[in-house]
């Protein structure tokens, strides 16, 4: 028998976790997930007043160390100065949860038609959907694999990176009362999570560094009646998830309960994948 309790391998004590998109609408119970397991965390958003806020937050409601970042994850000198701030801060990095995403300044083109879509837009979106992915992970690695003790990345890919969308549900929907759709370049880069998750998960076996991907379904964050009742019809579960609803599943792949799980794609998604 296993003498270490199996609740205690969900036990994040004394580990220092990065998570992007920190003080987002996931971002934020994911981060107070890991504060609440224990973690070190490490609150990184482009909108630093916001992730000082919450590291603040984090630190008073759970009794844990917890400081927050701006950084940039489409820069590359901007996520270098994001790591040498968490090692001059904590000295080691044991998670990350590659979860920051884009969000356009310019929403007209950022759900424009597919055939009148700006090759500008869609390279804005891509530098930090996936770009952003990449270089983060690559500097997290790479301390990682100095530190000589393993590590557990986590990459937030999207449902519509498994699945295409079905516009029919876009139809009389709105989100913060704008007309809304899921342009082809979140559903493009969301794939491109996927793909390097599964690249990095081998590529990094050999130091103990798992790498996996948590694929989130539509989650409740603003929109009208007529979304949610269209998108709810698609899913087995007959509703729109709530944010804290996707933590769980991050706890799991953070700790050592997912000791031998890597370059998987944990969809939360209500079923919607099953169908």
């Amino acid at each position: 028998m296993n003498k270490k309790s199996f609740r205690d391998s969900f036990n994040l004590s004394n580990k220092v976790a990065i998570v992007t998109g920190g003080a987002g609408i996931l971002g934020r119970h994911f981060c107070a997930g890991l504060a609440e397991s224990g973690a070190k965390v490490v609150v990184v958003d482009i909108q630093e007043p916001k992730a000082k806020d919450l590291a603040q937050e984090l630190s008073q409601r759970y009794k844990t160390k917890a400081i927050g970042i701006g950084c940039d994850v489409s820069q590359p000198e901007s996520v270098n100065q994001m790591i040498s701030a968490v090692l001059s801060e904590f000295g080691e990095i044991h998670i990350l949860h590659n979860n920051a995403a884009a969000k356009s300044d310019d929403l007209d083109a950022f759900f424009a038609p597919f055939e009148q879509y700006s090759l500008d837009q869609w390279r804005t979106i891509m530098s930090v959907n996936l770009d952003g992915i990449f270089l983060v992970a690559q500097a997290v690695g790479k301390q990682m694999i100095r530190q000589g003790k393993g590590g557990s990345v986590i990459q937030t890919a999207s449902v519509y990176g498994v699945i295409a969308p079905d516009q029919r549900i876009y139809e009389g929907s709105l989100y913060l009362e704008r007309q809304i759709n899921t342009p082809a370049v979140y559903s493009a880069s969301k794939a491109g999570v996927i793909g390097l998750t599964q690249y990095l998960s081998t590529y990094w076996a050999k130091y103990g560094i798992r790498v996996n991907t948590l694929t989130p379904g539509g989650v409740e964050s603003g929109q009208n009646d007529e979304f949610k009742r269209r998108y709810s019809n698609r899913v087995p579960l007959n509703r729109m998830a709530h944010a804290e609803e996707m933590v769980g599943a991050l706890l799991y792949l953070a700790s050592d309960a997912s000791s031998y799980v890597t370059g998987q794609n944990i969809i939360v998604d209500g079923g919607l994948t099953a169908w």
